[in-house]
């Protein structure tokens, strides 16, 4: 599906494929400025702080996509950015208050999409990827410097011919458009090809490529836009790779080998996903961002909008922040936790948006 349809598709999505088995959670209180905006219940219960991340005057957004959070709880950005801008970044550094330290990664301007972060060895890195025409994938520095860069993996035998070498703005199944990681205990990581051949490739901890699994089609262990990945090694689970098969509305599960085991399904289009002591984090681009505990077991949806943002003025809706209602979301890309537990938010909206949803 090219990204320019799926706002045209949304809105013609069934309810019925978009229904939980377990109740919608969400408790919006006070919307004035007199109080905070809370959303959720119970032990699940958040603060809304919209438009968290501001940049400095000389920046400006293009569709945020993901997020990701160090050590010492700054939070790094990743835009789309434009293509036409080559000297403006693509990564934007946050403190823990909000403020903005630094930006780097105009390398990925005009396709940043992924980004994640890992120890190794006591230091902390990015893993970035990037699609459109950049169709790459690197390890940097918390402060932008590569380590090494990476284009397709032309041994997978998925690829065009010069996809590696000769990167066009091109789209289709034998094209290389990598959305997301996952990390290995091995030093490896996984990464998702999640707008090209819908595989998700294995690589050793120097960034070589190992193998893949997946490949087109409607679900048990075939992709219709795999968006998201993630390993999911939550306490009293044993460990498995989670996928977001984007365009079946669904959760994939495989052994760390990449054996299907089974499917969750009831998501409107998830994108990514992240975890935290039991909770199963997964960001959906219908307006809504779900938590599911270790039994995978629905017990949070924070910001629905999905009947407004998918229905028939969506388009209007999506396009005009004037029509974005606090405590709701539009499009959530990508969603992340911090070791306190609180939740940044990135929507992909034109405008861009990061919110934070601070842990009551």
């Amino acid at each position: 599906m090219q990204r320019r349809k799926f706002l045209k598709s949304t809105a013609a999505l069934s309810a019925g494929a978009l229904a939980y088995n377990a109740p919608m959670i969400l408790g919006a209180q006070d919307k004035t400025d007199s109080k905070p905006l809370i959303v959720g219940t119970g032990e699940y219960k958040y603060q809304v702080i919209h438009d968290w991340a501001k940049l400095p005057s000389q920046y400006s957004w293009q569709t945020t996509h993901n997020v990701a959070v160090d050590k010492a709880g700054c939070l790094y950005v990743i835009h789309e950015g434009r293509d036409n801008l080559k000297d403006h970044p693509s990564i934007f550094v946050f403190d823990p208050e909000g403020k903005f330290i630094r930006a780097f990664g105009k390398q990925f301007q005009g396709g940043g999409h992924g980004i994640e972060i890992r120890e190794e060895g006591g230091q902390e890195y990015l893993y970035v990827c990037a699609y459109q025409q950049v169709k790459s994938f690197a390890k940097m520095s918390l402060t932008g410097e590569t380590v090494w860069q990476k284009y397709a993996p032309m041994d997978s035998g998925l690829y065009a011919k010069d996809e590696d070498t000769k990167p066009m703005k091109v789209w289709g199944r034998d094209r290389f458009m990598p959305t997301n990681f996952a990390f290995l205990d091995d030093g490896g990581f996984l990464l998702v090809d999640g707008y090209g051949a819908y595989a998700a490739h294995r690589y050793d901890k120097d960034g070589n490529w190992k193998s893949f699994f997946g490949g087109a089609g409607n679900g048990e262990g075939k992709f219709n836009l795999p968006h998201g990945i993630w390993v999911d090694n939550r306490p009293g689970r044993k460990p498995s790779i989670v996928v977001c098969d984007r365009a079946n509305h669904t959760l994939q599960y495989f052994t760390m080998d990449g054996k299907y085991l089974e499917t969750i399904k009831g998501f409107g289009l998830p994108a990514n996903a992240d975890t935290h002591k039991n909770l199963l984090l997964i960001p959906e681009l219908q307006a809504r961002v779900t938590l599911l505990n270790e039994k995978n077991e629905v017990v949070a949806v924070l910001g629905d909008d999905k009947e407004r943002v998918t229905g028939k003025d969506g388009g209007a809706i999506r396009g005009d922040s004037k029509k974005w209602v606090a405590g709701k979301f539009v499009h959530p890309h990508d969603a992340c936790f911090d070791a306190k537990g609180n939740i940044y938010v990135a929507e992909w909206v034109a405008t861009g948006r990061v919110s934070m949803l601070k842990k009551v």
